[in-house]
């Protein structure tokens, strides 16, 4: 089945690239579990220059690659190069500080030493999603590969051009054929790549379906799995916040990547006293954002990523409306071609409704009425996510009191939520299992030996 690059803000086909066969899977598999027998034993200082030398690649070809994720994916280029930038900094981060993160670690005991190890685990497949399509994957390869593992990479099938660019990035940085890998796959046939016993470990960033069925078959192998999964985020709006701020901030803290990021904000819920004040400005923020060619420049919002995005915000939206939510603004498709959405909130959010309880990956908040902090505090929680949040209030002792009582991986206070390489970053829940990033992230695919010395 062929893959194709597809350009969301124009409707229009732009490359296909053939699915690999099986025999071509295992040869892949087979030269990757041949480069991680050599790779593992290269000094830790010279894994750390190599990455730095993909860091350096990265920063004076941020245009190109960031070109690659507007034509994919419809992202403006002033936030597709952040996002190259950023892929940079993972890199130096690890090269700067995977050495003290994998150093031994002695523990006093009855025996003569006894110390701790982090070892390489070999082979990991990574199934990773189009929304950053750069990021999610330097992500998880920088640690892994300062940890002396070696990577497959079975990108989402939307971005194949960006895909392909990665492997060469890794390829022209100096890295050995075979240490890091795409393969061109469909979905259904990425067990095939699991459940073969040189790969040692798995991780996913995706749907909570998609983290389902890749948690059976890495269960079934007995293999270690993080799942980094959906996300419906709370942003929380007490009646101590600075409500200008929280109104800017909650615009695009909900309208990053036109709202298809799983740690946008997207169930803003406000306390009564201040619900009024906070909807007037919020409609006023979000006619900012205007959505646009996305090479244009000063382009803000670009179109959704593919026309299936388009269809499910449509099918959301249109089923909260039914059921009582109030449009406050946009709820509209854009015609022109590709795939704009208008910008749009949705007031009068009531459980029972579409954009109470599902994530709605597209450019869509929903405003839930609440009288209190205690209320505010079961509504966030009310949800089957548990990914990141975001709290506003000046009160420090109210924000001291709720911070424990946040069911997520994160609780961000009077910001926005976002990844940061020297922090951990996962979810509870149904938002997943393990931690990507900080030291966290390194030690999920590393073998935590014990050495006791008599």
């Amino acid at each position: 089945m062929p893959i194709i690059s597809h350009n969301p803000a124009t409707g229009e086909d732009v490359q296909t690239f053939q699915e690999l066969t099986d025999e071509q899977i295992k040869n892949k598999i087979a030269k990757a579990h041949s480069a991680f027998e050599m790779y593992k034993k290269k000094p830790l200082e010279q894994r750390a220059h190599m990455l730095r030398v993909v860091a350096d690649h990265l920063r004076e070809y941020k245009e190109k690659y960031a070109r690659l994720i507007v034509e994919e994916i419809g992202r403006p280029l002033s936030p597709a190069i952040a996002e190259i930038e950023k892929c940079a900094w993972v890199c130096e981060y690890y090269a700067e500080h995977g050495g003290s993160m994998l150093a031994k670690e002695y523990v006093h005991t009855d025996a003569h030493e006894s110390y701790i190890t982090f070892e390489p685990l070999g082979i990991v497949c990574a199934v990773m999603p189009w929304n950053f399509p750069f990021w999610q994957v330097l992500r998880f390869a920088a640690p892994a590969l300062i940890a002396g593992n070696v990577c497959v990479l079975k990108h989402a099938s939307t971005v194949p051009r960006c895909a392909e660019a990665i492997e060469h990035i890794f390829l022209e940085c100096g890295y050995d054929v075979g240490i890091f890998q795409n393969v061109f796959v469909s979905g259904s046939r990425t067990e095939q790549i699991i459940r073969d016993p040189r790969v040692k470990a798995v991780t996913l960033t995706g749907s909570e379906w998609a983290g389902r069925k890749i948690a059976e078959i890495a269960g079934d192998e007995i293999k270690p799995v993080v799942l980094e999964l959906g996300g419906s985020d709370a942003f929380i709006v007490l009646a101590s916040a600075d409500i200008e701020q929280a109104a800017r901030v909650g615009a695009a803290a909900r309208l990053q990547n036109c709202g298809q990021s799983c740690i946008a904000a997207k169930r803003f819920i406000v306390e009564e006293s201040v619900y009024d004040r906070f909807v007037e400005l919020f409609v006023v923020e979000f006619a900012k954002y205007v959505p646009d060619d996305p090479f244009k420049e000063g382009a803000q919002i670009g179109p959704l990523a593919s026309r299936s995005s388009l269809e499910d915000v449509e099918t959301h939206v249109r089923q909260s409306v039914e059921n009582g939510a109030q449009i406050l603004c946009g709820g509209f498709r854009i015609e022109r071609p590709g795939y704009f959405y208008t910008p749009t909130i949705l007031g009068d959010v009531r459980p029972g409704m579409s954009a109470y309880h599902e994530e709605i990956f597209g450019p869509v908040a929903s405003l839930i009425r609440v009288p209190d902090e205690v209320e505010a505090i079961r509504v966030a929680n009310d949800t089957r996510f548990g990914l990141g949040s975001s709290l506003w209030s000046t009160d420090q002792q109210q924000i001291e009191r709720i911070i424990p009582h946040i069911e997520a991986g994160c609780v961000f206070v009077n910001s926005m939520v976002k990844s940061d390489p020297r922090l951990p970053f996962g979810g509870v829940k149904k938002s997943g299992i393990g931690r990507e990033l900080s030291y966290f992230g390194l030690r999920e695919f590393v073998n935590v030996k014990t050495v006791s010395i008599g």
